[in-house]
């Protein structure tokens, strides 16, 4: 059974590199036709795909100045004072003692 899988990998493989060849030339073909009559009808120029440059320039609705404001009052950094860790100490402790007693 597997050398029938792997027979028909190889036909597949076989197939696939045939019909690759066989149609980059068939599209090369059609692809030089097309790319002549793109070329001649000047599809080709970047003028035919982008905007002109007056079209792509933004203009302003307002000429007012945007307003900054600035603040006045200074924000002190408050210190909170962090939790003891003495509890979950203890708490770990008093867990590891009674395990040891069992």
């Amino acid at each position: 059974m597997d050398r029938l899988i792997q027979i028909l990998r190889n036909v597949f493989i076989r197939l696939e590199g045939y019909f690759s060849v066989f149609f980059k030339a068939i599209f090369g073909f059609f692809g030089s036709i097309f790319g002549f009559f793109g070329k001649v009808f000047g599809f080709n120029s970047s003028g035919y795909y982008l905007e002109s440059d007056a079209a792509q320039t933004i203009k302003r609705v307002s000429e007012e100045p945007a307003k900054t404001e600035q603040k006045t009052t200074s924000e002190t950094p408050s210190f909170s004072r962090r939790r003891s860790q003495k509890k979950v100490e203890d708490y770990y402790l008093k867990m590891a003692r009674d395990v040891g007693k069992k």
